[in-house]
């Protein structure tokens, strides 16, 4: 199964089960199926509950937040997370205020989701990931596709906190199998946090979002290959707030697509250095993309984003340090 078929099969799961549940977006009836075939089959199935907006994130959002307060349960899709710009203003100032701010808790089921980041040739506008202005929200929990954890478990998470989520899903991942690590690799899942290993005692820890789980995942193959260091690559599905369990290492790397600067990596660098800093040799190496405007052009867009070689250099540079 691939990732974006784990999706599709998660949303049939959370409309079959939850009547007062919505999918709302744009495009999204059959046969179109939404921007990435995503939502594929879900208005056949469910045509009262799956319903096309629009073209306003900021109503779209609007519209979720308000099915939540009712007691509903909302997801968004938006067909691009670039778009999520214009949707911070319910996400923020009214969806994530409203868990606390009537004098006691509010559930708030919504869930909006997001298509992230680079490599299909998609320009400045439509392949960033801006996880980072996210972080750090009052009432917003961030999660992020893994393919190493079924999405169904994803929803449960994401709906029993009784908050508003953001699920970001990179589109490169849509296409990926789940499950699939590259040998000698193996997966295994504990608390919501897939650890990637060889079986021996890992010398560097990798920590990456799902959507850099192949790319990272190829760099601690080279790693292993080129230098004969073995590395543990650890995913979490909830990016925020950052819960680790680390094994004792000397190195620390973490990679993610977006620039630098008040970023997710920057925080998981502060929780590792204050539970961890008695094990490492040398500080957390953070991996981002280019500080520029990404390209359209293949060529030039390759020199902006996170490659594995990028992240191999720099799993290289640490472990020397």
């Amino acid at each position: 199964m691939r990732v974006a078929e784990n999706i599709n099969a998660a949303l049939h799961a959370v409309l079959a089960g939850d009547e007062r549940a919505y999918l709302i977006g744009e495009d999204l009836l059959d046969p179109y199926g939404g921007a990435f075939k995503v939502a594929r089959g879900l208005s056949t199935r469910f045509p009262d509950r799956v319903l096309s907006t629009p073209i306003s994130e900021s109503a779209i959002t609007g519209i979720a937040a308000g099915l939540a307060l009712a007691g509903d349960t909302a997801i968004v899709e938006y067909m691009f997370a670039d778009f999520l710009t214009l949707g911070l203003d319910p996400l923020v100032n009214f969806a994530a205020k409203s868990v606390t701010m009537y004098g006691e808790r509010l559930p708030m089921r919504m869930v909006v989701r997001c298509p992230s980041g680079g490599g299909r040739g998609y320009g400045p506008t439509h392949s960033q990931t801006l996880t980072k202005h996210l972080i750090g929200v009052p009432g917003l929990a961030v999660f992020e596709m893994s393919p190493f954890r079924d999405a169904a478990e994803v929803f449960a998470d994401m709906l029993a906190l009784g908050q508003p989520c953001v699920f970001v899903e990179d589109k490169i991942l849509y296409t990926r199998r789940m499950y699939t690590v590259p040998a000698p690799f193996t997966v295994e899942v504990r608390d919501g946090v897939a650890y990637a290993g060889t079986g021996e005692r890992p010398e560097l820890v990798l920590i990456a979002p799902g959507g850099m789980a192949e790319r990272a995942l190829t760099a601690l193959r080279m790693l292993l290959i080129e230098q004969e260091i073995a590395g543990l690559l650890v995913v979490p599905s909830r990016l925020y707030p950052v819960r680790l369990d680390l094994p004792p290492v000397p190195h620390v790397v973490v990679a993610e697509d977006g620039t630098a600067g008040g970023t997710w990596g920057a925080e998981v660098a502060h929780h590792v250095h204050a539970r961890h800093f008695a094990d490492l040799a040398a500080p957390v190496t953070l991996v981002h993309g280019a500080d520029a405007v990404i390209p359209a052009a293949p060529h030039l867009e390759r020199q902006v984003l996170v490659s594995a070689g990028t992240i191999y250099d720099a799993l290289v540079r640490t472990v020397r340090a």
